[in-house]
């Protein structure tokens, strides 16, 4: 800084600034757009702010979902094979089933660890949950290998419980719990027992597991049913609280 007005050392202001800008690394711009006061970013600013937004859409945890969507129809297509009692297209149709299983424990933490959370995915992910689950249950009761009632409690769980976290989402968020962890693998394990066609003492032992899955199914409905009531009626204390405070 040498102290010297712009218009004393043979410069203009303009000029100054612009050369200011160019060294603080920002671009100089000449022509009418630099005269302009307010001028508007480029439109090839957009563009590229646009692209990246959209860019992170196809990161790996929604790639992962998007898998485990594909192999909906092709489990079914497989374990209906054949009129659904082939031992060797039931062992693909496990394989279908138990990649789509591993796909989801991945998704969602990599989804978390890696800060990959996007709005896709917090709608494809238990959409995509559901589906190959539910599938597996109707194939299983359509060809007599498991009874209509487990289905029905099972399915009927966890649709009642997505829906209830959407009701009560206002007052906040319903964690899930280790119950609910244990519950999803012990379900992901029956199912892919029963998609596999055993007999002898694995037949028997794939009965308890399922058993083991509906209990847990239910008494973690349960609690889940239990801590959204309490979510709720929180929530309505504090609204009630605040417009009282609002009004004093």
């Amino acid at each position: 800084m040498t102290g010297v007005p712009a218009s004393a050392s043979g410069g203009s202001p303009g000029a100054h600034s612009a050369s200011d800008r160019a060294a603080d690394g920002v671009p100089e711009v000449s022509g009418p757009a630099a005269l302009a006061p307010d001028a508007r970013p480029l439109r090839g600013g957009k563009i590229a702010a646009a692209a990246v937004n959209q860019a992170s859409v196809w990161n790996v945890a929604n790639l992962l979902t998007m898998l485990r969507l594909v192999l909906v129809p092709g489990f079914v297509v497989l374990m209906l094979e054949d009129g659904g009692y082939d031992p060797a297209w039931r062992s693909f149709a496990w394989a279908a089933f138990a990649v789509a299983m591993i796909t989801d424990l991945f998704d969602g933490h990599l989804a978390r660890t890696y800060n990959l959370v996007t709005d896709f995915g917090k709608i494809a992910d238990p959409i995509a949950d559901k589906a190959i689950m539910g599938a597996a249950l109707i194939c299983l009761s359509s060809l007599g290998d498991l009874p209509w009632w487990v289905t029905v409690v099972i399915l009927g769980r966890e649709l009642g419980i997505t829906l209830m976290r959407f009701v009560v989402i206002r007052y906040g968020v319903i964690p899930a719990s280790r119950g609910g962890k244990l519950k999803t693998l012990t379900q992901g394990i029956a199912v892919g027992m029963y998609v596999l066609a055993l007999t002898g003492w694995l037949a028997t032992l794939r009965f308890w597991v399922m058993a083991a899955a509906v209990i847990l199914t239910v008494v973690t409905g349960l609690d889940y049913v239990r801590q959204a009531i309490v979510l709720r009626r929180r929530g309505i204390a504090e609204r009630a609280a605040a417009l009282e405070e609002q009004e004093a």
